[in-house]
């Protein structure tokens, strides 16, 4: 049974997603404040986290950096549930590491549809070990693991997501609207720096060794075995 977190001011709208999401066989807590909601995250690490925007203490934003740096915390999956709507906070929140976004008012329907979803790309990330290795790069599946000359390397969920396809797809040029949807599991609706903003971080991250992650002008992405 997957654990979800709902960081929710709205008691009303909080009490809503909860009912629909523990019919349909998840277990969930509730809080109504981020300061309330990482306490809760850092007492039972939850699976997911349906995370408001506009919270009265700290601002979502921060939230999902601070649950994004914690060892911990770094691999619950994050789904923004938020009034702004518009292009450029939908951008944000896919760049601080959020897995979906999803714009009040919804559809109760809709949501269970997404939380199914990013629960499963997680689930399928955890499917049968195997250490894919490039350079001096190596990426343990089931470890959620990433080395570099044997030194590992903090990466977020979907950082790793991102490395692990372009390890699994070595040499094959990858376009930022095939791996938004592969990676993000959305459709490319949204401007594609999101994409260009991961792979920075990415080669930030891993250091010279990142070099092997070519840009393919005009088109996307390809690692390139040294």
């Amino acid at each position: 049974m997957s654990r979800i977190l709902i960081i929710e001011d709205e008691q009303d709208l909080a009490g809503l997603v909860e009912y629909n999401l523990r019919a349909a066989g998840f277990e969930t807590e509730t809080a109504s404040t981020g300061a309330s909601g990482l306490a809760k995250a850092r007492a039972h690490p939850p699976d997911l986290v349906l995370l408001d925007l506009m919270l009265p203490d700290v601002a979502g934003s921060e939230v999902l950096r601070m649950l994004k740096a914690d060892t911990e915390l770094r691999k619950a999956s994050v789904i923004i549930v938020s009034a702004k709507g518009q292009e450029s906070d939908r951008v944000q929140g896919l760049e601080l590491g959020a897995d979906d976004y999803v714009v009040k008012p919804f559809s109760v329907r809709e949501l269970l549809l997404r939380v199914k979803a990013v629960l499963r790309r997680a689930d399928a990330e955890d499917g049968p070990s195997a250490v894919l290795a490039s350079g001096d790069i190596s990426l343990d599946t089931t470890r959620h693991q990433v080395r570099v000359k044997g030194e590992e390397v903090l990466l977020t969920a979907l950082e790793f997501r991102l490395l692990r396809t372009l390890l699994e797809r070595s040499d094959r040029v990858q376009t930022r609207e095939v791996l938004l949807s592969d990676v993000w599991g959305i459709q490319a609706e949204i401007h594609t720096r999101t994409v260009d903003t991961h792979i920075k971080r990415l080669r930030e991250k891993l250091g010279p060794a990142g070099d092997i992650i070519e840009t393919v002008r005009g088109v996307g992405y390809k690692l390139s075995p040294p």
